[in-house]
């Protein structure tokens, strides 16, 4: 079993909050949700935006509310970087989670760095091109899932988005060389979102704090609660997912804060 949690923009100080939502106590609500839903993983993905503003305290934080969280206490846990987080930092406190390799039962777990210093927007390097392409040929006889931070394709026909990776085509084309890829997945976008691409799962998770969506081509704050998603990996390569919202009950306290932060 993997969760993903994705795009917690946790800010140096403690108990900010950002578009209404304290980003803190939502991020805990999430959790409360996970263990609520007898959710116990062998591995946790947090795919980028960990902090919004790179502080080194805000990674300490995430940290500790990871570590304190029951139903991840015999979980490994994975991080990579997003737009608003500053990777030197975050690997730099977040040294064990940082590991861009990881395997789980029959499947491999490949993170990949999209982040472009002082742009929203992503970009898969040689290097982030290179690693994945190794990760595969190592493991061939391995099912594989590619996590990342930036979207790799559009979420709606109708909005031209700038804020994805630029170079989609060099990702696509190096996984149609190896028939093992089955599952690539993404954060970003505050968005729940599942497709098919060929043999491919492209899938796309909420946030655990504030919600976006598209609408008349335009992106625009929602009011849909926090989320994660959860997949069951299969020894046969098949998988089954799916994403949890909070319950109102358990996401009481983390819309209390007087919104003190811009927003992304």
């Amino acid at each position: 079993m993997l969760v993903q949690l994705t795009d917690c923009h946790l800010f140096g100080q403690p108990d900010t909050a950002m578009l209404g939502v304290n980003t803190d106590a939502s991020l805990r609500a999430v959790l409360r949700q996970v263990q609520a839903d007898g959710k116990r993983p062998d591995l946790l993905l947090a795919t980028g935006d960990l902090s919004q503003d790179g502080e080194a305290a805000s990674y300490r934080r995430f940290a500790g509310i990871l570590r304190e969280a029951e139903p991840l206490q015999n979980t490994v846990i994975r991080c990579l970087p997003g737009n608003h987080d500053l990777p030197a930092v975050l690997r730099q406190e977040l040294p064990e989670w940082s590991q861009p390799v990881t395997d789980v039962g029959a499947w491999r777990v490949v993170c990949l760095d999209t982040t472009v210093p002082g742009s929203t927007a992503g970009h898969l390097p040689a290097g982030q091109l290179d690693l994945l392409e190794e990760a595969l040929a190592q493991a061939p006889h391995r099912h594989t899932l590619v996590a990342m931070h930036h979207n790799p394709m559009q979420i709606d026909s109708h909005w031209h988005d700038s804020m994805m990776i630029d170079n989609p085509e060099a990702l696509f084309k190096l996984l149609a060389r190896w028939p093992q890829a089955r599952v690539v997945l993404w954060g970003h976008v505050h968005h729940e979102f599942d497709r098919r691409r060929h043999n491919l799962r492209l899938l796309a998770t909420p946030s655990t704090c504030f919600q976006f969506s598209i609408r008349d081509g335009r992106h625009v704050v929602d009011n849909l609660a926090p989320g994660y998603r959860w997949i069951k990996l299969y020894q046969d390569g098949s998988m089954a997912t799916g994403v949890r919202r909070v319950q109102d009950a358990l996401l009481r306290g983390a819309l209390a804060a007087p919104d003190n932060a811009r927003a992304a």
